[in-house]
């Protein structure tokens, strides 16, 4: 399975904010979508990800006011992207080396989708229970 395989079980849309909007919007998404990273974007740019990870490290001492902090001042810039071809396999491996739980899938320079650790673990699960299945099913048929 591959990641383009996810995102047409999973859906392409693309929840993000802009890099000069306010961190209390970029909050309020998180928090009514009940997700945990949004793409930021500067026009139809992909500028970076913004993640929960990001906003409780900023936290950490952050003085009042701190909300209406743009969004670019925290947003993570160094992103690690996929292929739609990328295997399961291999966005684990992202995922893991680089300690991301969400990796943007790129095709070319156009984002068409993003996928977080908990949508490719589901999928290596559904992947291992079907080898299981049609393993019980060889060995009781022969």
């Amino acid at each position: 399975m591959k990641a383009k395989d996810i995102l047409e079980r999973k859906g392409r849309q693309v929840l993000g904010v802009e890099a000069d909007d306010r961190l209390d919007d970029a909050i309020a998404l998180l928090a009514n979508k009940n997700i945990g990273a949004v793409v930021v974007r500067r026009g139809d740019a992909l500028a970076g990800i913004l993640s929960e990870r990001d906003i409780v490290r900023a936290l950490a001492g952050a003085p009042t006011g701190f909300r209406e902090t743009k969004v670019e001042a925290l947003m993570t810039t160094d992103l690690f992207t996929a292929s739609p071809e990328a295997s399961v396999d291999e966005l684990l491996d992202l995922m893991t080396e680089r300690r991301v739980r969400h990796v943007p899938i790129l095709e070319g320079e156009t984002l068409s989708g993003i996928l977080s650790i908990g949508d490719v673990v589901k999928h290596r699960i559904r992947e291992v229970e079907d080898e299981a299945k049609a393993l019980k099913s060889y060995i009781s048929s022969s």
